[in-house]
């Protein structure tokens, strides 16, 4: 499932750094940090998403019923670390059938999580705040309040900000939003490893939502 590294906002091919530019190089977007593809659900590929990661790798603490992980993605390059961390989830959706998540947290302007969602990015756009939070999470005593974002009938989104990074929740189909109302908290699976014992993670098949999402160009 690991593909070459690529525009974390359109999934086209990006230039490596040369003599001329340090950075890593998009033609329609130019200087990015590169996506480093889709991961395969497993303790693996979470451990390497989590030697690099700058933010947080949020996970639902406890999971929702009969809810597993499906994959992971991530943006970064050695110089950076992990500047990105996408965590995708499957299981029963609320209203029936199956229903996707994904959890992004990634510091502005990279542009991952609206790719996923399907929104005019990089990030969530001025005033998408101004009114009261339609849901809120909790990690380590605080509260963290997540608006709900307009993104048509394919999926529902919320986001909010942590940490001084934006935390974006993705569900796909729209209707398996509802599940927001289930999710009372989130851990940082970075603190979990550091303070000792946590319980083993379910892991599923790999996302056919994240897979799709983040599908390259070209």
């Amino acid at each position: 499932m690991k593909t070459a590294p690529s525009c974390p906002r359109c999934g086209r091919a990006v230039h490596e750094p040369d003599l001329w530019s340090s950075a890593w190089r998009c033609d329609a977007h130019g200087p990015v940090t590169p996506l480093q593809g889709v991961r395969e659900p497993s303790v693996t590929s979470l451990e390497i998403v989590l030697d690099e990661a700058r933010v947080p790798v949020w996970l639902p603490w406890p999971l929702p019923n009969g809810w597993v992980i499906t994959g992971f993605a991530d943006v970064g390059e050695e110089r950076t670390g992990t500047l990105a961390a996408a965590v995708a989830l499957s299981g029963p959706a609320p209203l029936g059938g199956v229903g996707e998540l994904v959890i992004v947290a990634e510091e502005p302007g990279i542009g991952l999580a609206a790719r996923i969602a399907r929104v005019d990015g990089p990030d969530p756009g001025e005033g998408f705040d101004r009114d009261p939070p339609d849901a809120k999470v909790r990690n380590d005593g605080h509260e963290i309040p997540l608006w709900s974002v307009d993104t048509g009938p394919e999926r529902a989104l919320y986001v909010g900000e942590a940490m001084a990074q934006w935390l974006w929740f993705v569900f796909s189909p729209a209707d398996a939003g509802i599940l927001m109302c289930e999710i009372d908290s989130v851990r940082d699976l970075r603190d979990a490893r550091d303070v000792g014992p946590f319980p083993a993670l379910p892991f599923g098949a790999p996302s056919p939502f994240l897979t799709e999402a983040l599908k390259p160009v070209g």
